[in-house]
This record gives structure tokens, C-alpha cells and sequence, in this order.
């Protein structure tokens, strides 16, 4: 392996202790024993969900290229995932809200275990059932646990504040310490114990029904809207008339939709953005680079959250520039950098240059989730959180389909630059969001002085 990657890794690493090491009492928050314990029972939960996610990451693509799927096959079988978490996602959350979030929690783990044995399968049509599944899986990964956490903390009285603990240290951990080691032990699995491109997707099922069974055995029940009068069409209609109504809302889901579809774009077309002449490239290694990338943004995001006088609506403006520039690097370098023709081989120059440029917008995706889940908890009514949570994710799925439906159609460099564009547009959105976010303090404010001017000449006559 190159020095190069390790000399990514080991700066990354160096970084994120430095400010995990110089953290003072600003950049935290006091909480309470009962707090403590009910975070940690979280976070292990959490830490096993991801790892039976991450575990997969790294090795679908390349799974599916040793079954001899070639590019365009291999985006189809993608366009399913995303699609089924399209069509199934704002059922299954909102069977979530009505059902219970711990039942729909214990759903994702049966059906994700399912998709990973599927993958055993070289057949077209069982690898296809197994992404239909994996969509499923992800919508409740992304809706469920985060609804079932937000509800239960503020069912046992604790602060509204501490939830930002909880969320940065999810993210530091699940997409972050959890996702490297992930990352590092697929590598040992497929490369160094030859072991297969399968072994991650079993070594995934096993980390899923461990956190099942502590599911199972840890977690209270709890729900959205509960009642009875109100079936799947109601709840449906309920959180689009939210979403239409609040422009919170909508532009809450607009920039989580690009963001997002951006960020699941990336996850498919890295792979050969890096080696686009077969180079050789340590797949592990790079992806447990990127998530120290991901534990640094967080890293950053839990000193941001921590103090009061910085607005998660005001930095996030900066964050989504920044990724923008990030995912233009492959299209700048294209025409900057003169492309090597050779097959196989070591990473190129412009790889370098390209896989710098994603380490930093890993270093964005660890800010944003921590940020973004914030947000959500500000903004997204309770009795329909899974439901409108899985509604914003419809758009992203549509936009990450309609990508990898046309992939062999556009160049690479043209699919990065319009995540570019999707990301700086976010950034606006985001503005406008900090804008209004402030409005009605602004009204209010102007009431208040009305009427106290009204008081004050009523007292004078």
C-alpha cells in the first residue's frame, strides 16, 4: 500500500485527537447519570446498526463486479435499493409513528439480515430482491431510530440541549469510529483472510442481530399519532399538509433531499472516480479514511453545538460551500491535469488530488448529520416525524435514480459537477432557512413593543 494513504490516514487521525484532547468545558455540556446511561444504551444500539450498514458499503459495488455485473447492470441493481426506499419509505414510517418506533426498529434488523443473505446469490433476480430489501432497511435506519430517540428523551424530562449530545456522539461514533473499524475489518476479511467479497455482508448480519437482541431487551415502546381514527392515507396527507404549510419544513427537506442525494451519488461513483483505469486501490482502507474524515466533521460539530451563541442554521451555509467546491474537484481536475491512459497501476496524481477533495467532503457529511438531526428536532412536529422525515427522502431517491439510470450516459466529471451545483444550492436554501428561522423571534419582538407602547399610553391617559 502507498505511503500516501497512510500519510491521509495518519494526519486525519492526528487532527481529530488533537480536538478531541483539547476540548475545554465550552465545548461541553453537563448532563445528569440518568442521561448518561440512557445516551450510552443509544449509542451501542446506534454503533451496531451502523456497523452492520457499513460493513456493506465498501463491498457492494464490488461484490456485485466479481458476479461479472458489469457498470450499467450494477446501477440498475441500485436504482432498486434507492427506489424501493422511494416507494416503501413514508409507509414504513409512518407505520413507525402508528405501529411503534421500537417495532419498526427490530423490522429494519430482520429485513436488512435477509438482504445480506441474498447476497450469497449470483442470480440477477435475488440480488435485485436483496436491494429492494436493503431500501427498506434504509428508510427505517434513517427514520425510525432517530425518531424513537428524540421521543423517548423527551418523554423521560431531559433537556432539549442534551439531545445535541447525543446526535454528535452518534455520529462520531456510528458513521465515524465504528464505520473505520468497519472498513478495516472488511479489508482484513476479503483481503487479507481471503475470506471473500461476501464475508462483510455475513459479519453485517451477525452485528445486526446482536443490537436486535439488545433492542429487544433494553428499549420502551413509542409512537407518533396515535389514534385510532387515523389510517396510512390520513397520516400521509397530515405530513404533506405540514411540509406545504411550514416553509421551515419544506426547506428543511429540500436541503437534507440535495444534500443527501449528492452524498449517496458520491457513494457510487468514488469507487471509479479514484480508478478510472483499473487502478489498484486499497477499497477498505479509503473508505475507513473517509469516515475519520466523517468523525472529524463531527468531531467540529459537537464544539459548534455545544455553545449557544453559534447557530446550526448560520455555519451550515459554510459547510455546504465547502462540499460543493469538494465534489467539483473531479471536474476541475480534468481539465487541469493531463489523464493518464495507462491500465492498472498505483493511484494517479489527479486520484490524489480527487481523493483529498472527498476527505474533505466526508469531513462535511460528519457535520452535517449531527446538524441536520438538530433541525429535525426543532422543527418536525412529533406526531409525524417518520412520516415526514421518509417524505423528504423521496426526492433524493428520485434525483439518485435518475443518476445511476443515466450513468453510462454522462461522463463522470458531469455527475460530480452537478452534485456541485445541488450543493451550493442547498447553501442558499440554507440561508433563506437562517433568515426565517429568526423571523418570528423578530415579530414577536415587534408585538411586544407595540403593546407595551399601547399599555404606556393607556397608562398616560
Amino acid at each position: 500500500m502507498e505511503l500516501f494513504y497512510y500519510m491521509v490516514f495518519g494526519g486525519l487521525a492526528a487532527v481529530v485527537a488533537a480536538l478531541e484532547l483539547s476540548k475545554s468545558n465550552k465545548d461541553r455540556i453537563n448532563t445528569s447519570s440518568a442521561f448518561n446511561s440512557f445516551k450510552n444504551n443509544y449509542l451501542l444500539v446506534y454503533s451496531l446498526m451502523m456497523a452492520g450498514d457499513w460493513l456493506q458499503g465498501p463491498y457492494v459495488y464490488f461484490l456485485y463486479k466479481s458476479y461479472g455485473y458489469g457498470k450499467g447492470e450494477i446501477g440498475q441493481l441500485f436504482i432498486a435499493g434507492f427506489g424501493s426506499s422511494m416507494l416503501f419509505g413514508t409507509i414504513v414510517g409512518s407505520l413507525a409513528d402508528k405501529q411503534g418506533r421500537k417495532r419498526a426498529c427490530v423490522t429494519y434488523c430482520i429485513t436488512y439480515i435477509l438482504s445480506c443473505i441474498t447476497k450469497h446469490s449470483p442470480q440477477y433476480r435475488v440480488l435485485m430482491v436483496g436491494r429492494i430489501l436493503g431500501g427498506i432497511a434504509t428508510s427505517l435506519l434513517f427514520s425510525a431510530f432517530e425518531s424513537w430517540l428524540v421521543a423517548e428523551h423527551f418523554k423521560r424530562g431531559f433537556e432539549q440541549q442534551w439531545l445535541s449530545v447525543t446526535f454528535s456522539k452518534a455520529i462520531f461514533l456510528g458513521n465515524g469510529l465504528v464505520a473505520i473499524l468497519s472498513g478495516l475489518f472488511g479489508n482484513l476479511l476479503v483481503d487479507t483472510m481471503n475470506f471473500g467479497p461476501v464475508s462483510p455482508f455475513d459479519a453485517a448480519a451477525v452485528f445486526l442481530a446482536i443490537g436486535m437482541a439488545v433492542i429487544l431487551s433494553s428499549w420502551t415502546e413509542n409512537y407518533g399519532d396515535t389514534s385510532e381514527n387515523k389510517d396510512l392515507l390520513t397520516q400521509f396527507k397530515g405530513a404533506a399538509i405540514a411540509i406545504a404549510s411550514d416553509e421551515k419544513i419544506a426547506l428543511l427537506g429540500a436541503i437534507q433531499s440535495l444534500f443527501e442525494g449528492s452524498m449517496y451519488t458520491f457513494v457510487f461513483l468514488w469507487t471509479p472516480a479514484l480508478s478510472p483505469n483499473d487502478e489498484d486501490i486499497p477499497h477498505g482502507f479509503i473508505f475507513a479514511t473517509f469516515m475519520l474524515a466523517s468523525m472529524l466533521g463531527s468531531s467540529i460539530a459537537a464544539r459548534l453545538l455545544a455553545r449557544n451563541s453559534v447557530k446550526v442554521e448560520s455555519y451550515m451555509q459554510i459547510v455546504f460551500v465547502i462540499s460543493s467546491i469538494s465534489l467539483m474537484l473531479p471536474t476541475l481536475t480534468s481539465f487541469l491535469v493531463t489523464p493518464s491512459n495507462v491500465k492498472g497501476g498505483s493511484i494517479s496524481f489527479s486520484g490524489c488530488l480527487q481523493l483529498l477533495g472527498f476527505c474533505t467532503f466526508e469531513a462535511c457529511v460528519g457535520i452535517f448529520w449531527p446538524s441536520i438531526m438538530k433541525m429535525r428536532s426543532q422543527y418536525i412536529p412529533e406526531e409525524a416525524r417518520s412520516t415526514i422525515m421518509n417524505f423528504f427522502r423521496i426526492p433524493l431517491n428520485i434525483f439518485v435514480c435518475i443518476v445511476l439510470y443515466n450513468v453510462n450516459a454522462l461522463p463522470i466529471t458531469i455527475m460530480f459537477g452537478m452534485c456541485s451545483i445541488f450543493l451550493f444550492t442547498a447553501s442558499i436554501l440554507q440561508r433563506r432557512l437562517s433568515a426565517i428561522g429568526e423571523k418570528p423571534k423578530t415579530e414577536e419582538w415587534t408585538m411586544l413593543k407595540e403593546k407595551n407602547a399601547e399599555d404606556e399610553e393607556l397608562n398616560v391617559a
